[in-house]
C-alpha cells in the first residue's frame, strides 16, 4: 500500500510541476505576442488542416478496412484582417511523406510583407515537439522551448526566414490550441463543405455506368471564401478575450 501511494503521489506532484510550466509557457506566449503587436507588428496565424476525402465525397469506409480514402492538406493563414491575400495550397498527404515544399515559407513571408508589413506569425506548434521536457531557470520558471523550426506536415516554417522578411515566428503551445482562431475557421469551412457538398456533384450516365464528379476545388474555394472578414473578427475578438483572461489569471 505504501509503494501505492508514493507512486500516486509522484504522479500528483509530476503534473503539477508540468502544469506550472505549461502556465509558464502560455504567459511567455502571451507576452511575447503582446510585446509584438505593441510594437506595431501585425498577427497572422498560418498552418494547415487535413481534408479526407469521405469528407467531400460523403462515403462511409468505416466498415471497410481495406479501403484506404486519400486525405488532403489544405495550407492557409488568416486574421484581424481576414484571409492573407496568398494563394493557399493544397495537396494530397501521401505525396507530402516524400517531400516537404521547402520555398512556399519564403513565398508565404514575401506575401504577408507586400501586404502588411512587418507580421508576428503564430503557427501551432506540433504536440512531439513540445513533448521536450522545457528549459527551466534557477528560480524554477519554466522558459518556452523555442524550436529552430516549426515542422508542419506540408512545409518547414523557419525563424531565419520569417526574420529575413522582417517577421517574428512564434509556436503557440498545443494545449492552448483554442488561442488560434485559424482552427475555427477550418471548422467553418468543413461544415460548409459538409452542407454544401452536393451542389458541387455532376453525374454522368451511360449505358453501363453512373459516373459521379465532384468539382473539389471549387468546393475548398467557396468554403474558405464563407469564412467572411466579419466571421475571423469574430474569431480573432474570442481569442483576444481569452488571450486577456489568461493574462490576468497567469501573470
Amino acid at each position: 500500500m505504501a509503494r501505492l501511494t508514493n507512486s500516486l503521489l509522484k504522479s500528483i506532484v509530476i503534473r503539477a510541476q508540468f502544469d506550472s510550466i505549461r502556465k509558464q509557457q502560455c504567459l511567455q506566449y502571451l507576452n511575447t505576442l503582446r510585446m509584438l503587436q505593441y510594437d506595431g507588428y501585425k498577427t497572422v496565424y498560418f498552418g494547415e488542416t487535413e481534408i479526407p476525402e469521405t469528407l467531400v465525397t460523403g462515403e462511409d469506409f468505416s466498415d471497410n478496412y481495406h479501403v484506404h480514402a486519400p486525405t488532403w492538406c489544405i495550407l492557409h493563414a488568416g486574421g484581424s484582417q481576414g484571409w492573407v491575400p496568398w494563394k493557399y495550397r493544397m495537396f494530397l498527404k501521401d505525396d507530402l511523406c516524400i517531400k516537404q515544399e521547402d520555398s512556399l515559407f519564403f513565398e508565404f513571408c514575401d506575401v504577408v510583407k507586400k501586404a502588411y508589413g512587418k507580421c508576428v506569425i503564430v503557427v501551432k506548434g506540433r504536440r512531439q515537439q513540445e513533448e521536450m521536457k522545457p528549459k527551466v531557470d534557477k528560480d524554477g520558471e519554466a522558459q518556452g522551448y523555442v524550436p529552430t523550426s516549426i515542422n508542419l506536415t506540408s512545409i518547414v516554417c523557419s525563424p531565419g526566414v520569417a526574420k529575413s522578411y522582417g517577421h517574428e515566428l512564434i509556436s503557440l503551445p498545443s494545449p492552448y490550441n483554442y488561442l488560434n482562431p485559424l482552427d475555427s475557421a477550418w471548422s467553418s469551412m468543413k461544415w460548409f463543405i459538409i452542407n454544401n457538398r452536393k451542389e458541387f456533384c455532376l453525374q454522368s450516365v451511360d449505358n453501363v455506368y453512373t459516373y459521379q464528379y465532384i468539382l473539389f476545388s471549387d468546393l475548398i474555394s467557396k468554403g474558405i471564401e464563407k469564412v467572411s472578414l466579419s466571421k475571423w473578427k469574430a474569431l480573432t475578438n474570442k481569442v483576444r478575450r481569452w488571450e486577456n483572461y489568461y493574462l490576468g489569471k497567469f501573470s
